[in-house]
């Protein structure tokens, strides 16, 4: 067993152990409160409906053993909290319990520490739900693969313990994929909307990716595998979603920094309504109404909806932080090739110079490019694999990022790549300098391709523009994006064509990596908040220096994924103004959560200390609040159904 997949084993047996062990108190603070709140209400019916036929004693007795069964785990809690010197809601309660307790209106302590039981469970929930959605993502993954053995034949292994990158599986209709991997043989259709987003299946076949934790519709297939375990799509799923549930909202940590005056400043408040009325039910009411439960989940709660909502439509949010920080975004810098267009560039034309025939030119660059995974050697490579040109490997190779290539061919040097790139190793372009203009008006990518210093001529590429481009800068302007702008390392005719089809009037051509992070701080220094949308490797110094960074198609650059604060697992570009959009609606709620947590602890404090709220209502009207908030949160949860809708 390797040590990372015993690590991914041991953590799914601690998240597993973890998420049992957070159920069973909850199971038993539920049971408590069941019976305890049996006892004390028999009690109370004994008191009101029978009160000469019952011993006032044994009446006593039922509701004291009710109330102590009841108010025993907030105790608990409270003493923990002390403790580890933290001093939360569950000490305010304790408080007004021991009042209670200690005037001897045991009913009074059992209806409280009733509903408070309530409220601490319905928050230990939401907690609970966030573990479960990362454990529900973790059984994705089938825990048996079908291996094919040399002969041939089938053998079942653990996939977590024996599966390794190389091996040759078999996936039949209706099974889950254990791995990502690339396919060998077969045709299906899968379902991975667990990874993308995509309401339809996907149509595979030889050659096409597929992700863990996917599902195989229709055919039987062998795949290949490429990555597993934590190296897997599903794997950056899981901890992007872990990530975000450790992390917190500006609005969170000044709440968290102004907790340690809250209790006692309630308890100068208490103290007061002591010395002015020396009535120890308003004292107990202030208590339980201050305790800022509703405040506490006030923004978790409308976080966890609209994580919720955007992890549906494919969009990972690392930081939570972030969800505040999309709301106030005014520009966004968009990458061209692989982001506004397909990203798969095919050779459009090829123009050699007088004297250099078509398969010569094509051969010379493909077999200069050799070694390079750039989108514009790979679109060589595949133009002479059809037209059956050979290709050789260079005798050595460098690649100049964001220039081009060089490689020595038996002493013969080759260069290919940018024309300025070209012409500044002093090679003549002189001869295609018209016909490279008018390739750049069409929309084209240019190569250009010399040996020992002289010209063979240049070859146009070209890259369709998504669909859905034009539609998302559309979507952006009506939410008052207005600043959208376009960086690319291709020259300006080609950026300015691609940009006046999609609606973007700003445009920064012939960007090196580090001219576009340039550019970034170019923009911040204007006092706007700045969105970088990449996909690429290029991309990542952009996306680390933008206030946000998205990561377009996240099972692709794994460094433009650890560079970017959102990651998209589909290339759908409607999704950044739907996150926008829902971080706006984010921020609505969370203000209202928050004055209506703030609002109910004021109105109902003050109306306590003037007797007007008894203990009981104070119990009461603080479960409401709590429920309201939770209510008002989850309204963020359906967010994105139309888009949905309009895909399928």
């Amino acid at each position: 067993m390797s040590e990372v997949q015993a690590n991914i084993q041991n953590e799914q047996a601690t998240r597993s152990a973890k998420s049992a062990n957070a159920m069973r108190p909850e199971i038993i603070r539920l049971g408590i409160a069941l019976l305890g709140g049996i006892l004390v209400l028999n009690a109370y019916l004994a008191k009101v409906l029978f009160p000469h036929a019952v011993d006032p004693v044994a009446r006593e007795f039922s509701s004291f053993i009710g109330a102590l069964m009841l108010s025993l785990p907030i105790f608990w809690e409270a003493v923990c909290d002390l403790l580890k010197g933290k001093v939360h809601m569950n000490e305010l309660v304790g408080l007004a319990l021991l009042a209670a307790f200690a005037m001897g209106d045991y009913s009074t302590a059992g209806a409280v520490a009733f509903f408070m039981l309530i409220t601490i469970t319905i928050e230990k929930r939401t907690a609970i739900g966030a573990e479960a959605a990362i454990e529900a993502v973790v059984r994705l993954t089938p825990r048996q693969a079908r291996r094919i053995k040399a002969d041939g034949s089938e053998e079942e292994i653990d996939a977590f313990n024996d599966l390794k990158a190389g091996d040759l599986c078999r996936v039949r209709p209706g099974e889950n994929f254990p791995a990502d991997g690339v396919i060998v043989k077969g045709t299906t259709t899968v379902n991975q909307a667990t990874i993308t987003g995509e309401s339809l299946p996907a149509d595979k076949s030889e050659n096409s990716e597929v992700y863990a934790g996917t599902q195989n519709l229709t055919g039987l297939v062998d795949f290949k595998v490429t990555r597993i375990g934590k190296d897997t799509t599903l794997g950056k799923v899981r901890n992007l979603i872990a990530d975000a549930e450790r992390s917190k909202t500006p609005i969170m940590r000044m709440i968290d920094n102004y907790v340690g005056y809250y209790t006692p400043t309630i308890l100068m408040i208490a103290a007061l309504a002591w010395f002015i009325t020396e009535k120890i039910d308003r004292v107990i009411a202030v208590l339980v109404m201050s305790v800022p439960a509703a405040l506490v989940i006030a923004t978790p709660s409308a976080v966890i909806a609209a994580i919720a909502a955007a992890s549906r439509l494919g969009i990972l949010i690392k930081d939570v932080s972030h969800i505040e920080l999309a709301a106030k975004i005014k520009a966004i810098i968009f990458d061209k090739t692989g982001t506004l267009t397909e990203g798969k560039l095919k050779v459009a034309t090829l123009v050699p110079v007088e004297g250099v025939e078509l398969s010569d030119l094509l051969s010379v660059a493909t077999s200069a490019e050799h070694h390079s995974n750039h989108p514009t050697a790979e679109a060589m490579k595949t133009l002479a694999t059809e037209a059956g040109v050979q290709c050789v490997q260079p005798d050595s190779y460098e690649e100049v990022a964001g220039r081009g290539v060089k490689a020595v061919f038996n002493g013969r040097s080759v260069m290919v790549g940018r024309a300025a790139w070209l012409e500044a190793a002093g090679i003549n372009l002189d001869d295609v300098k018209e016909s490279l203009a008018d390739g750049e008006s069409q929309g084209m990518s240019v190569v250009c391709v010399a040996r020992d210093g002289k010209l063979m001529g240049w070859i146009g590429l070209s890259d369709a523009i998504r669909k859905i481009s034009e539609e998302a800068i559309s979507m952006l302007k009506e939410l008052g994006v207005n600043q959208c702008c376009m960086v690319t390392g291709d020259n300006e005719r080609v950026a300015q064509a691609v940009a006046a089809k999609i609606g973007i009037t700003e445009v920064k051509s012939g960007c090196l990596p580090e001219e576009k992070e340039a550019y970034v701080h170019e923009l911040k220094k204007k006092g706007l908040l700045v969105a970088v949308v990449g996909d690429g490797v290029n991309d990542a110094p952009a996306l680390a220096a933008g206030d946000m960074g998205v990561a377009m198609g996240a099972f692709g650059s794994d460094i433009a994924v650890q560079s970017a604060s959102v990651a998209l697992m589909n290339n759908d570009l409607r999704r950044i103004p739907f996150l926008i959009g829902l971080a706006r609606k984010t921020r609505v709620l969370m203000n209202q959560n928050l004055a209506i947590g703030l609002g109910f602890i004021v109105v109902g404090v003050y109306f306590a200390t003037l007797g007007h709220i008894t203990p009981i209502g104070a119990a009461l009207l603080h479960s409401v609040s709590s429920l309201f908030v939770i209510f008002n949160s989850a309204r963020l949860v359906r967010s994105g159904e139309s888009m949905q809708q309009v895909e399928e």
